[in-house]
């Protein structure tokens, strides 16, 4: 995990993505490449002629280099190699077109705009740019690259991506933790690849594993569930694949990759 794409955005929760950025640099001997996506496509009610707009544009820029220049300051003073790259963009498309180059990608688990609401960076990216994704919540303190891993496990081929992809981090753990709710069959879905076979690609790895199955209650329960499993663990890390339904479905419905992210 060489090459660490961050989303440099100036939100609550930049804090918490820097950290872990700069903790995997550390970590990997890697390298950080900031990008800000500056967006200038907005209207504004009753703006006829374009003057509001014009001004709130110039603003926007004002404020974007304001925030490049206070973070470059910051990061001279890190151990780490960095770049820096503004574009003029939508925030997805922009993080898309570079994730193409990059093993993994730093992205808040919020929407930046509303940190209550699922980051659809995280989710975009991970639908369509299949970068590794590391959604950090706001407040984060950090990376703990040796600290517990929680791996949620359903025998899909989104989560064995996510396990393959995660292994560097694995590898690191002082404790990895295979957690599976319900057998297969009474949550009304089949496993293509039961729990072993996630356990004994990761002894293949050296990486040593602990399987634990949780009943089976209802969807919308998941994901508490396996909250719970990641605090009782002290887990510095979750793995799980993302969006296995359809992404608009789980929006409007709900889903286990939706409610980790809020």
């Amino acid at each position: 995990m060489r090459s660490i794409l961050l989303h440099a955005h100036d939100d609550q929760a930049f804090e918490a993505r820097l950290q872990v950025a700069l903790d995997l640099a550390r970590a990997f001997d890697g390298h950080v490449t900031c990008i800000q996506a500056v967006s200038l496509d907005f209207a504004m009610p009753g703006d006829f002629e374009g003057m509001l707009s014009t001004e709130m544009a110039h603003v926007m820029r004002e404020r974007a280099e304001a925030f490049r220049a206070r973070t470059e300051v910051r990061l001279e003073l890190e151990d780490v190699r960095w770049e820096w790259d503004d574009r003029i963009g939508l925030g997805d498309s922009v993080l898309q077109e570079y994730a193409a180059l990059s093993d993994v990608a730093v992205v808040g688990s919020g929407n930046p705009e509303n940190e209550a609401a699922p980051s659809w960076l995280a989710g975009g990216l991970a639908i369509h740019a299949r970068v590794p994704v590391l959604a950090v919540p706001q407040g984060c303190p950090g990376l703990q690259c040796g600290a517990p891993a929680l791996v949620c496990w359903n025998g899909t081929v989104e989560s064995s991506r996510a396990l393959r992809a995660a292994v560097p981090l694995l590898v690191k753990s002082e404790r990895v933790t295979l957690a599976t709710v319900g057998d297969g069959e009474t949550d009304g879905e089949t496993v293509d690849l039961p729990p072993v076979q996630g356990a004994e690609y990761l002894a293949r790895h050296g990486i040593d594993c602990e399987i634990v199955r949780f009943p089976w209650t209802s969807r919308k329960e998941v994901a508490g569930q396996l909250r719970e499993a990641a605090r009782a663990r002290n887990a510095g890390l979750v793995v799980m694949g993302a969006y296995g339904h359809a992404r608009m479905l789980e929006t409007l419905l709900g889903g286990v990759t939706r409610d980790m992210l809020t």
